[in-house]
């Protein structure tokens, strides 16, 4: 029996439900269900009542997370006590839209608390940093999360979820993506990625037949080229917090827009590791992530 397993009963019965739990402790609902269930089989008694709609700890699954409370919290305050010693070097990757966004905030954050760690940040797109992380030459990553979720052998940590927009010249007057886009020329961003493949196909829904006079490889490219008034596109939303800025217009898509998720992503063996667990922190507080501890 893991003793992460007990980490994660605790987190259900703080949080309510596995959902919440799942939040809180980096994994799918469904990875939550199975270590509880797992715990129930090291038992031989179970620990949730699954007859109703919701699931209900049962005196058994309160008494033993509450025998075990003080142990976690002696760990964390072990874990988290001189933590500003952090010393060492991390070798972290970033997709290219959060190097010139969130890296700077992420850099800046570590700096402040751990000015002893050296942090190098690799740049590449979403599958090359996850076969990086794979093959050990990453600590950590920020990327795109795959649509299935996500391999449950790597710990994950959601950052936001980051709708796309169209984007548009800033004298321009047309009102609607279908008027923007008889207007002007189309730019894609790179169909070499999710994200871009995703934007042609939401392009396509929106004007069949349209094929783009440019690609480019960066999302910032896509916007200086809109807002030099070369054309229009869809991109991913940049993060509220980020620097760059280009004036576009930004005009609204309808219900079905589609949406990509950014998360940090590390091997499950290095979920426990303070530098690991420093740099996935300065991206939650990058993103305004809160983190119950």
């Amino acid at each position: 029996m893991k003793f992460e397993f007990l980490m994660t009963l605790n987190s259900v019965l703080r949080h309510g439900s596995f959902a919440n739990a799942a939040d809180d402790v980096g994994l799918t609902a469904s990875a939550v269900s199975l270590q509880m269930k797992r715990l129930e089989e090291y038992l031989g008694q179970p620990l949730f009542d699954r007859s109703g709609r919701s699931v209900r700890p049962t005196p058994l699954a309160v008494e033993l997370a509450e025998n075990v409370r003080g142990a976690l919290d002696a760990m964390e305050e072990a874990r988290t006590r001189n933590a500003a010693a952090l010393t060492g070097r991390v070798v972290i990757g970033a997709i290219r839209s959060l190097q010139p966004t969130m890296i700077p905030l992420v850099l800046r954050e570590i700096g402040g608390r751990h000015p002893s760690l050296s942090v190098r940040v690799i740049q590449g797109d979403s599958g090359e940093l996850l076969e990086h992380l794979k093959a050990g030459r990453l600590d950590g990553a920020a990327l795109v999360r795959p649509t299935s979720g996500g391999s449950s052998r790597l710990y994950w940590q959601d950052l936001e979820q980051q709708p796309f927009v169209f984007v548009a010249p800033p004298d321009s007057i047309e009102t609607t993506a279908e008027a923007l886009i008889s207007r002007y020329d189309w730019i894609q961003f790179d169909t070499s990625l999710t994200s871009g493949r995703t934007a042609a196909s939401y392009l396509h829904r929106l004007s069949p037949g349209t094929r783009p006079r440019f690609e480019l490889e960066s999302i910032e490219a896509v916007l200086a080229m809109v807002s030099a008034g070369l054309g229009v596109s869809i991109i991913p939303r940049l993060p509220t917090s980020s620097r760059v800025r280009a004036p576009v217009r930004q005009i609204r898509l309808d219900d079905d827009t589609p949406t990509r998720k950014i998360a940090f992503v590390c091997r499950s063996g290095d979920a426990d590791n303070r530098r690991v667990m420093a740099i996935r922190d300065a991206f939650a507080t990058g993103y305004g992530v809160t983190r119950e501890e």
